[in-house]
């Protein structure tokens, strides 16, 4: 017998059953973090394929549903199937699917679901051990729980927007794409996980509302913020140049690029000021602490930018760095991408796809050393596991599969 050593380790999730009723990215990444640790996840995709197929980025910019750069990335580990949720046939598919699961991840309105007769009310009865794990952007509740909305709709709501993205006195910003909506897939899939595992002490399974908007508010704008303003009427607003409270803290550009300056303790400061130089300006009073570095924000900065721009951004990191003092370059996308630490720590992995061929993807997000996690192979086709699952764990007939085809129920 081999050692236990080389023999495969399963992931910290085998053993559960999760279905994917989702479209675009909230929660297919939710799903996607269940497959990454060994969970099986079968993805429902209406006949006509999940939104995300239609998004791209594509190879080549050619429009090509089986080569979305959107639907591969959260998709990967899962079995694909298609049923149309619309028609008695296709429900009737979908709830024997509930039947044997122990988690649904959706993120449809709460009206459409009712349509469809796969609220919670009905899944519940159907499989009272179902947890149920709902994510939208406003929630299950509340006056703008039905209204049609997307990520930016969420992440604009919190106030986010107006504390952080712009310059004072001008118009707020747009957030990068999608923040709301992965941080209320991560924040579904903690949660999610504990119901999943908290079913014995509870008695059963239970639906979590996860509102995109509450994520956001709760861990981006925080406390600080929204409870600054419920408990003493006052809040904290955008600066475009950093923290407002201590200074150096903000984006500076340099040679070749930009850094990110932080030196606010007294130590930080000090590394700072030695990777200069030791220049006499810093040994003004008015530098003494970071709150007298903020209040005189506009000199100091002046100062600093004449020393970044004569030195590139990894040569300031990596000497601040040893000095005790935590810069670190701003990145591109493409030299983020090829970093060696990320590489050390084998974030990329190499999928094979039967339409992209073979595709370099980022592994999981988390390291379970005892039980390592990550995608092992590519998102599926459209409707690709079809057979694997109707025919193999409901046990639906060949040619009852080829009806249920030819009609277009799945």
């Amino acid at each position: 017998m081999p050692p236990a050593s080389s023999s495969p380790r399963p992931g910290a999730l085998a053993g559960l059953r999760v279905l994917d009723f989702g479209q675009m990215v909230s929660a297919p990444h939710c799903a996607r973090l269940f497959a990454d640790f060994g969970a099986e996840v079968i993805k429902i995709e209406p006949p006509q394929g999940d939104a995300a197929r239609s998004s791209g980025p594509y190879p080549g910019d050619l429009p090509d549903a089986e080569k979305s750069g959107l639907f591969f990335f959260h998709n990967t580990d899962k079995l694909g199937v298609t049923c149309d949720v619309s028609r008695p046939e296709g429900r009737a598919l979908f709830l024997e699917l509930v039947r044997r699961a122990d988690a649904l991840i959706e993120n449809n309105l709460p009206a459409q679901m009712r349509r469809w007769g796969i609220d919670y009310a009905q899944l519940a009865a159907v499989n009272p051990e179902l947890v149920m794990i709902s994510i939208t952007p406003f929630g299950q509740t509340g006056p703008y729980s039905e209204w049609k909305g997307h990520d930016l709709n969420a992440y604009h709501l919190t106030g986010a927007s107006a504390r952080y993205c712009g310059r004072p006195g001008e118009m707020p910003l747009e957030h990068g794409t999608f923040s709301a909506d992965y941080f209320g897939s991560v924040t579904a899939a903690s949660w999610g996980l504990a119901a999943v595992y908290g079913r014995a002490l509870v008695g059963g399974g239970q639906q979590i509302d996860v509102s995109c908007a509450e994520a956001i508010a709760a861990v981006f704008v925080g406390g600080q913020n929204i409870g600054l303003v419920a408990q003493e009427g006052r809040w904290d607003s955008r600066t475009g140049v950093g923290m407002p409270l201590g200074a150096p803290a903000t984006i500076l550009p340099c040679r070749d690029g930009h850094v990110w300056m932080l030196a606010l303790e007294p130590g930080q400061w000090k590394g700072l000021c030695k990777v200069m130089g030791d220049p006499e300006w810093a040994t003004l009073d008015i530098f003494d602490d970071m709150y007298t570095r903020a209040q005189n924000a506009d000199v100091i900065y002046g100062f600093i930018v004449e020393w970044t721009m004569a030195h590139g951004k990894m040569e300031i990191m990596e000497k601040c760095q040893a000095a005790g003092c935590p810069v670190t370059a701003v990145f591109t996308i493409e030299e983020a991408a090829r970093h060696p630490h990320l590489q050390a720590r084998d974030y990329f992995v190499e999928l094979d796809h039967p339409a992209l061929g073979r595709v370099r993807n980022l592994g999981a997000p988390f390291k379970l050393p005892a039980c390592p996690g990550g995608a092992r192979r590519g998102a599926p086709l459209l409707g690709e596991h079809n057979d694997e699952v109707y025919g193999g764990l409901l046990g639906v007939p060949a040619d009852e599969r080829r009806r249920l085809r030819a009609s277009g129920v799945i």
